[in-house]
């Protein structure tokens, strides 16, 4: 079906006060009245203004006409979304009738006769935003407070931003990407019909030591030479707290020790991975420069090896 513009049908702004829009529905009616006109197609041109001021007139239903009308121009195809009616109660109009259109956005007319009013119930948009957490939240849980800005419907018709601020608990175990379904903390509905959901993307802040993949966390973890190549225990930091990890002898570059279950908890944890960084202690000093010698002469190690030089 083709989208209406009931603004240009009644010839106003989209901002146009009620007394605008009452001014030009009644210059319309008397322009195009079946029983007093004799422009051609009148009777249809007075449906359609009729279609218009039923709309436009009442501060709700203009607020649902504009929430789900944005983008769309006069003729395009439109189709509403496949819930969009669900809870509307509409009856009654000054014309009687009301085109497809009409009805695909408030549901079918339950005829009162001419001049009646009618009931109109429909639910709060839902909104999305997303939550910036710490990599430490999600093992622990946390509250964060977000601002928000929803539409409010004016006495006047007009749909004004209103900020108001949401206290939320994060819970322990969420993950980078999740969605976390608030119930009721979105728009309010209209009509007495119910509030939209407010739904929270989880997202990680950048950390300055760890790495997130899925459920897994990385660490990048400094040892010195001797610790990679004889073994032993270091302190490794985790986001649950410092950890004794055991090095195996001779590790080399890069490799990774897994510690089972201690990444984002769940009811299947992730894993903690501690890639091992190699550092070597600088030669400042005379007595780091002899043991350099003293390696060199002694040990007999050519790194390039493999490659043939």
């Amino acid at each position: 079906m083709e989208y209406k513009d009931y603004y240009k049908i009644l010839g106003v702004e989209r901002d146009a006060s009620a007394d605008a829009i009452k001014g030009a529905y009644r210059k319309l009616a008397r322009k195009y009245h079946p029983d007093i006109s004799k422009e051609k197609g009148a009777e249809e041109s007075f449906k359609e203004v009729a279609e218009a001021y039923e709309v436009l007139k009442d501060p709700e239903k203009r607020a649902a006409y504009d929430q789900i009308g944005r983008g769309f121009r006069p003729g395009q195809e439109f189709r509403p979304p496949p819930d969009w009616d669900a809870g509307f109660e509409f009856s009654g109009g000054e014309s009687g009738e009301f085109s497809d259109f009409f009805e695909a956005l408030f549901g079918r007319a339950r005829g009162r006769g001419r001049g009646g009013g009618g009931e109109f119930r429909a639910r709060g948009q839902d909104h999305h935003a997303k939550v910036l957490i710490d990599v430490e939240d999600a093992y622990r849980g946390a509250t964060r407070s977000i601002s928000l800005r929803s539409a409010e419907l004016g006495e006047d018709g007009q749909v004004r931003l209103r900020e108001r601020q949401v206290n939320v608990s994060i819970p322990k175990g969420v993950r980078q990407g999740q969605m976390i379904r608030l119930a009721g903390q979105g728009s309010p509905g209209m009509g007495g019909g119910p509030a939209g959901d407010l739904y929270l993307e989880i997202e990680f802040n950048p950390h300055s030591i760890y790495r997130v993949d899925g459920k897994d966390v990385y660490l990048d973890l400094p040892v010195a030479p001797w610790e990679a190549a004889l073994g032993g225990k270091v302190k490794s930091p985790t986001p649950a707290g410092v950890v004794d990890l055991t090095i195996p002898a001779n590790s080399g570059q890069g490799r990774k020790l897994r510690l089972r279950g201690r990444g984002i908890p769940a009811t299947e944890p992730g894993d903690f991975y501690a890639v091992l960084q190699v550092v070597l202690p600088p030669a400042r000093t005379p007595e780091a420069q002899r043991l350099y010698r003293e390696m060199a002469e002694k040990l007999a190690f050519n790194p390039r090896q493999h490659m043939g030089v």
